[in-house]
């Protein structure tokens, strides 16, 4: 019976962060719905110009890797397909967001999604605000979202944490960080070598 006891000193020893409760209509559930809405609508700049460069940036390097690394030139020009690029060198030379628009457009393209599924796609489109929340400390907002849409054959519905950060250009405005809940936020320890090579490449 030790054990147990002692388990639970220990959580109740642990410092509570607090979330902060915001209202459904905060700026950033307003700009879940603009976002939702262009990538239905297939808006991809409009997209891109909503998320946060880093991702862009990471998302472009990635995949110009994979494309890189093709065993043959016909791999290479299939995986190009779509992107109206000679080579990956064309990807390279592209601003993220441009990539972004491009690879969306490519993807989309290899759907095949018939036009008058899109059509009924944006037309039944919902997005249902469920919850807003921030972490002061970080000033991260978090928005959870549920989505509402139909085919010529079947209903969607999806539920979305979609993740905001203060855009470093503009400290009231805000930009999506969309692999927040997919990849761990690494941040190097003041001290540690991690940091002193992040703080020489600023």
């Amino acid at each position: 019976m030790r054990l147990p006891t002692v388990f639970l000193a220990c959580l109740l020893a642990l410092p509570i962060l607090h979330a902060e409760t915001l209202p459904l209509d905060h700026e950033c559930a307003g700009l879940v719905k603009k976002y939702l809405t262009a990538v239905v609508e297939q808006d991809w700049k409009t997209a891109a110009d909503m998320i946060i460069s880093e991702s862009l940036e990471r998302r472009q390097r990635e995949t110009v890797g994979i494309i890189k690394s093709a065993p043959t030139m016909s791999d290479e020009a299939a995986m190009l397909e779509g992107y109206n690029a000679k080579d990956y060198k064309e990807l390279e030379k592209m601003t993220p967001q441009e990539f972004y628009v491009v690879d969306r457009n490519a993807w989309h393209q290899k759907l095949k999604i018939a036009p008058e599924t899109m059509t009924r796609k944006k037309e039944t489109l919902k997005i249902n605000i469920l919850s807003v929340a921030s972490e002061p400390d970080k000033k991260y907002v978090h928005v959870v979202v549920r989505t509402s849409q139909e085919t010529l054959t079947d209903k969607i519905e999806e539920l979305f944490l979609i993740s905001f950060v203060p855009n470093p250009k503009n400290a009231k405005a805000w930009l999506i960080a969309p692999e927040m809940k997919d990849r761990p936020v690494i941040t190097p320890l003041p001290g540690t070598e991690g940091a002193k090579k992040d703080g020489a490449s600023k």
